[in-house]
């Protein structure tokens, strides 16, 4: 990454100077190495990533079976959004696959954004949620693997289904 990450995330293109200067001390860069543990399932969520470079792994872990990797998430990707759903701990949990460049951001930084400088903040979610949805859209074929798995190794087979 070359430039400022203010504008090389897709999340900040095109914001005034204004509101660059706005999001600057409350998007903090994090560098990770590979196998850092950016939060674990069930942990509390207070931040909400933004990958710069590198590779993220969303790794999911049912309460009847083994951790599966649901997601790998790479420039411009977003990570950790349970803290800015509001849910009180993350869904899943988070690992950098290798070195990465990240941008991080407090839930209750978020919240403030919103409050104080609604516009700006509105924008930020607006962003976020397209980046979101995006990954969402991605998502069909690894639910269908995981249904299927769960149908071959129930007591269903996949003819009944």
């Amino acid at each position: 990454m070359a430039g400022d990450i203010f504008e090389d995330l897709p999340l900040f293109r095109d914001l005034t100077p204004e509101q660059i200067q706005l999001l600057r001390p409350m998007f903090i860069s994090y560098r990770c190495h590979s196998g850092t543990v950016l939060f674990e399932q069930g942990s509390p969520a207070e931040h909400l990533y933004l990958v710069a470079e590198g590779e993220v792994t969303i790794r999911y872990k049912p309460e009847d079976g083994p951790p599966i990797v649901i997601a790998r998430i790479r420039s411009g990707g977003v990570v950790g959004w349970s803290a800015a759903l509001g849910n009180r701990v993350y869904t899943s949990a988070a690992i950098c696959s290798d070195c990465a460049q990240l941008v991080r951001v407090r839930t209750r930084d978020l919240r403030y954004l919103c409050e104080v400088y609604p516009d700006t903040g509105i924008l930020i979610l607006d962003r976020l949620a397209s980046v979101i949805a995006e990954r969402l859209l991605h998502t069909h074929d690894q639910v269908m693997a995981l249904l299927l798995h769960g149908m071959r190794s129930g007591s269903l087979s996949i003819k009944e289904v």
